[in-house]
């Protein structure tokens, strides 16, 4: 029984590391040196890490927080267990029931980096895109995972159907927290909420319009924090 403790608590230990990404995950002596930013927003203030492993996106979306480009822009499309996105120039000045969404697009695409490691669990950011083959990403667009748990079945299916396999870690990070599984290797996932991943939950599940905005505005405001 001890023995079954012990394994259970070490499971739940490395599923924690592996959820949260946090700098205590980093072996003993190593800096996180990371780059963080804090998304304020009307319904809360969130803290994101941004991946080295994904430079291009990260000095791209650096740059422009820098600029202030995101300050009072719009979440602009919000799906309960789904994600929440923005980053649309358009949306600063937008009316209200305005479609929005095609901001950016005389903006350079940023060229994917799909990276193995990284997965669309819960709390992830990540880059929008249109549907151009080469799957690069919009200059500015952005969402943020809520996703839903996901079981064994259908990480098999999916497994099947991209040609890739799980590491045990990612499916256990699915089944606990969950996230949207379908869109790995397709996106790119280039940081994640440290926290504050309340705040994704709350505004997916505002009141929208029939184009999953909501009806009253949530703007953001973006500063680099280290």
């Amino acid at each position: 029984m001890l023995k079954k403790l012990l394994l259970a608590i070490s499971i739940a230990i490395f599923v924690g590391s592996f959820i949260t990404g946090s700098a205590s995950a980093l072996p003993t002596g190593t800096k996180d040196s990371s780059i963080r930013v804090r998304i304020t927003t009307d319904s809360g203030v969130m803290i994101v890490r941004l991946y080295d492993s994904t430079p291009l996106h990260r000095d791209n979306f650096v740059k422009l927080v820098k600029q202030g480009f995101y300050d009072s822009l719009l979440f602009h499309r919000v799906i309960p267990g789904f994600m929440i996105q923005g980053g649309d120039p358009l949306s600063k000045k937008a009316v209200s029931g305005e479609m929005l969404g095609n901001g950016g697009g005389d903006m350079a695409r940023i060229p994917a980096e799909f990276r193995k490691s990284l997965i669309h669990k819960k709390g992830v950011l990540a880059a929008a895109r249109d549907g151009n083959p080469e799957k690069a990403s919009s200059a500015c667009q952005f969402y943020l995972v809520e996703g839903n748990i996901v079981n064994e079945a259908q990480l098999a299916g999916l497994e099947q159907n991209k040609g890739f396999k799980y590491t045990e870690a990612q499916k256990a990070a699915y089944r606990t927290i969950g996230g949207t599984p379908f869109l790995d290797q397709d996106y790119t996932v280039f940081g994640e909420v440290e926290s504050g991943i309340e705040v994704i939950h709350k505004i997916a599940n505002v009141q929208r319009d029939g184009n999953n905005r909501p009806m009253g505005n949530i703007r953001m405001k973006m500063e680099i924090i280290n």
